[in-house]
């Protein structure tokens, strides 16, 4: 029998940390976090990463498990949430996914995309290249792998154009069909707020988020871990880099990283309405 499972999506500051604990003390649960920085240790104020006090005594899971300079795939997010699946469902409780990772739910429920050679020579070039000079060109290669992507995650856009130049497009994913109707049995809870509602949130969010020291915890993170791997680890981390490397001002930071932000928000949304049309979801 499929394993039932609740998913809970939505995008940035939409209130998914929120709503997985509620859930989770009616349904007696227990949360795997589908967030592709909160893996990381260190990356706290930026990833907005739920407190101790805020889990009110629910087990959270896949939070914390990574040093910043290792690299935590999709492929290990499947491996690491179908086992953790397993094990909370085999203890009488509910799984619950919660975060606005889209590209790990699909991977988890759908597959994971064909594997291709590394192809250094290509990488080298593209990653001299900006995060919109990238998007858009696996918005013109494949139009529809670039739908699945996240226009700021440069390492997956890096390797579909490496998949692109070596296949000539990214083949779609193969459904695990004989097996993805025994695996799982997901129940959607979609937080989607009006774009007013949300565009508030981020920037109420944002500026709380400055106020605790995002920017000294970037300037830790940078000193840790470099240039180069800070710019992937998400746009805040990016950006505030620019302006300790002194390519900012300061005053540019909240203007440009809440615009940024709001970009991202309408990427995930456009993501929610090709999955509530997918699956009939009417809500």
């Amino acid at each position: 029998m499929p394993i039932p499972i609740i998913c809970i999506i939505g995008p940035t500051a939409s209130g998914k940390t929120s709503r997985s604990v509620a859930e989770a003390k009616v349904r007696n649960g227990e949360i795997i976090s589908v967030d592709s920085r909160q893996v990381y240790r260190t990356l706290d104020i930026g990833t907005e990463k739920i407190t101790p006090r805020e889990m009110c005594g629910i087990p959270h899971h896949l939070i914390d498990i990574r040093e910043p300079e290792d690299v935590y795939s999709s492929g290990d997010f499947v491996e690491d949430a179908s086992r953790l699946i397993k094990e909370i469902s085999a203890r009488g409780k509910t799984p619950i996914l919660a975060g606005g990772s889209h590209f790990y739910f699909d991977a988890l429920l759908h597959g994971i995309p064909v594997d291709a050679p590394k192809n250094q020579e290509l990488r080298e070039k593209l990653d001299a290249l900006s995060d919109d000079e990238l998007y858009t060109m696996i918005l013109k290669a494949d139009p529809r792998r670039a739908s699945e992507l996240d226009p700021k995650n440069r390492r997956r856009i890096i390797r579909a154009l490496e998949i692109v130049d070596a296949l000539g497009n990214v083949p779609k994913r193969k459904e695990r069909d004989a097996q993805k109707n025994v695996l799982y049995s997901p129940e959607w809870i979609i937080i989607d707020p009006p774009k007013e509602v949300l565009r508030e949130r981020i920037d109420t969010r944002l500026k709380e988020t400055l106020e605790r020291g995002l920017i000294e915890e970037v300037r830790r993170v940078r000193n840790r871990v470099g240039d180069a791997r800070l710019n992937e680890l998400g746009l805040e981390y990016r950006i505030i880099g620019e302006y300790l490397r002194g390519e900012r001002t300061k005053d540019s930071l909240f203007p440009t990283i809440s615009a940024k932000l709001w970009q991202y928000a309408r990427h995930q949304k456009s993501w929610i309405r090709k999955l509530k049309n997918e699956n009939a979801i009417d809500r």
